[in-house]
């Protein structure tokens, strides 16, 4: 019996069709013939000016269009050809080699490292406040203010929630040098304020302030860092900003230590906390007595990014934003686009080529812009809708799994509710920042290899078992040893089962589930969700703490990692490893049939690993082998079908076999 669908967005086929707006973007070359390439290539030398290097687009462009454009064992008929040296650089860059990919020019290095030296000022400024809150407290005079204390350790993600969507016009103006000089530069004045605050509301605009430079860095240097990049290790570079910015949560840590001690504040006889105690002085709390440790941590992150602000000028531009103000009528702009490049590549015929297609892209998508409607595609086409609300889901779990709770209070949790002294919580602090920084690298090889939704059901049961030895922990006698080493490790064991996971799939698996058309849109959505439940869980876990206690509060993380697990079961599909038109068949497959899908799936590990039958057939969601056939939900599981376009009312229309 045959089922005629006639909704083509609504069904996994091969691919878009020639109109679909991505496929200008992901195959822009595709089919053209010598003379549209040759017609091109005149057209853009015509329109930027640049016939000084005419010689190097013209053979760049065929490379663009054809890896395979100039064969080692023959001669083109139209003569152009590749000099000895360009030969090597492009079969260093095409070598099957892993390690080939990352032997890069050294200012492509110089411009990562200050891409990685940025991500690491991110995750200092976002932990520098884990020891020092344990001080600050008594100084400002809020100890017991649970609402004060979420105020003001918030209150740099409830900037960062509404300043992200400063980020396009900040890059329109000043560029991506600019907005990460800009910012960075905000991150050291707003860090130094810090250290001065009299009152709770002085450190709470200074805090306030600090999102200004979190937000939009956190959307543009990624995104500076892949428009300079080479696409055969773009996606390494993705990794990067989060295994550095885990690296600057270490550090905020770090610092935490080293400079706890630091004007006594530690000693009692000094610093009387207590009101209604002999010798209390508010004068006295606020000296640098009692008060230098805490303002030196809030401080301490403020020399990275003065490092940043220093060298980031040295480096050359985006490309690709220097030739979008080139196509706005700047025509000087296309030679400063194209030596940037210069810069990047090891020749100047790997500069041409990517320029060439640079251009391109722009070109079609601003034809896109004219004729889609990209920011309502997203909720009005079922292919879009499904992959924001997938990504949406990876994001939100990313705060409601916990990790900021431990990464933004572990110190004053353990202090508070387990008795430990300042030291000693600092240093357990400290040991999870390391866990959390250096579990992080293993994911450069399984996000690959292992999958994106799989590292997700894979790691999710394990951080909801570690929030429970948490829970657990926080119920057993005060400063017990088993209270100790059930909460050591509860919380370095949820870091190594956060760091490959959920650490950094969200963003990987949003860049790349979105169309392209559309994505920047897209990503500003579910970066801003991600940074409003950032500031939403830091701004309600003191008053959180105080109704559920530690353990209750511990056990609601843990469920929530058990709710995450079903919505990644049923609503995120797999990514890895699909061509655009593979994403785009999973994501018109309907929600309904992706749930029968996850439960099929849970069905069959049960069986196959469970029950130990062997011989079951796998759930396939899509069949990757061969392009015109796909697995499709049936009532006995899932079976083979055939696709097959037919015409279907003067529009296309899918028969299913």
């Amino acid at each position: 019996m045959a089922l005629r669908i006639s909704d083509p967005e609504e069904v996994g086929r091969r691919g878009p069709s020639p109109g679909r707006p991505d496929r200008k973007l992901a195959q822009p070359f595709s089919g053209w013939t010598h003379k549209q390439m040759t017609e091109s290539i005149e057209t853009f030398l015509l329109e930027s000016g640049l016939d000084d290097y005419a010689d190097y687009f013209r053979r760049g462009a065929f490379l663009a269009q054809s890896k395979a454009a100039f064969p080692s064992d023959r001669v083109r008929d139209d003569g152009l050809s590749l000099k000895p040296v360009e030969r090597q650089y492009l079969d260093l860059e095409y070598s099957t080699r892993r390690i080939d990919k990352f032997k890069q020019p050294w200012r492509l290095y110089a411009l990562v490292g200050c891409c990685s030296l940025g991500a690491a000022v991110q995750g200092m400024d976002e932990t520098a406040v884990n020891g020092a809150q344990v001080f600050y407290p008594d100084a400002l005079g809020i100890r017991g203010k649970d609402g004060l204390i979420g105020l003001v350790n918030s209150a740099p993600y409830l900037c960062c929630a509404l300043s992200c969507w400063l980020n396009y016009p900040m890059n329109k103006i000043l560029g991506r040098r600019g907005v990460i000089f800009l910012t960075c530069l905000i991150s050291s004045v707003t860090c130094l304020g810090q250290a001065f605050p009299q009152s709770w509301q002085h450190l709470f605009v200074a805090r306030l302030l600090l999102g200004l430079g979190i937000g939009p860095k956190s959307a543009t240097i990624p995104v500076y860092a892949a428009e300079a990049a080479p696409a055969n290790i773009r996606g390494a570079l993705v990794m990067m900003w989060q295994m550095w910015t885990a690296f600057g949560i270490m550090c905020g840590y770090i610092a935490g230590v080293v400079l706890a001690g630091v004007g006594n504040g530690n000693d009692s006889s000094i610093c009387v906390t207590d009101p209604t105690k002999p010798n209390y002085s508010r004068a006295r709390l606020l000296s640098s007595k009692c008060s230098l440790n805490w303002r030196l941590m809030l401080a301490s992150p403020m020399i990275l990014p003065l490092v940043v602000v220093a060298y980031v000028y040295t480096l050359p531009e985006s490309p690709r934003w220097l030739l979008l103000k080139a196509r706005k009528g700047n025509k000087a702009k296309y030679e400063e686009a194209f030596l940037s490049l210069c810069k990047l590549r090891h020749t100047k015929l790997q500069a041409a080529r990517d320029l060439f297609l640079i251009n391109h892209l722009l070109k079609g998508e601003e034809e896109i812009m004219q004729q889609q409607r990209p920011f309502t595609e997203l909720f009005t086409l079922g292919r879009n809708r499904r992959a924001l609300t997938a990504s949406v889901i990876t994001m939100f779990l990313q705060q409601f799994c916990g990790v900021n709770v431990t990464a933004y209070y572990s110190s004053s949790i353990l202090v508070t509710e387990a008795s430990f002294s300042h030291r000693r919580a600092l240093l357990i602090s400290m040991g999870f920042g390391i866990i959390n920084f250096f579990f992080a690298f293993p994911a450069v090889w399984t996000i690959d290899s292992f999958g994106r939704r799989n590292l997700l059901l894979f790691t999710f049961p394990f951080m909801a078992l570690f929030q429970l030895f948490m829970c657990i922990a926080f119920l057993l006698r005060a400063r017990s040893t088993a209270q100790t080493v059930l909460v050591i490790i509860g919380m370095y064991l949820f870091g190594v089962a956060y760091s490959p996971g959920e650490g950094p799939v969200p963003f990987v698996y949003s860049a790349e589930s979105m169309p392209l058309y559309n994505r920047d849109f897209g990503m500003g959505i579910v970066t801003s969700i991600n940074w409003f439940f950032n500031f939403f869980i830091s701004i309600t876990w003191p008053k959180f703490l105080s109704a559920f206690t530690a353990s209750g509060a511990f056990g609601w993380y843990a469920c929530w990692c058990v709710i995450g697990w079903w919505m990644i079961l049923l609503f995120v599909p797999e990514t890895k490893d699909l061509t655009l038109e593979q994403l785009d068949e999973v994501f018109r497959i309907p929600t309904r049939e992706h749930i029968a899908y996850g439960l099929s799936q849970l069905s069959w590990f049960i069986r196959r690993h469970l029950f130990h039958r062997k011989g079951l057939r796998k759930p396939v969601l899509i069949h990757k082998a061969d392009p015109e056939e796909i697995y499709v939900i049936s009532r006995g599981g899932y079976e083979e079908v055939q696709l097959e376009e037919k015409s279907v009312g003067g529009g296309t229309g899918v028969m299913m076999h």
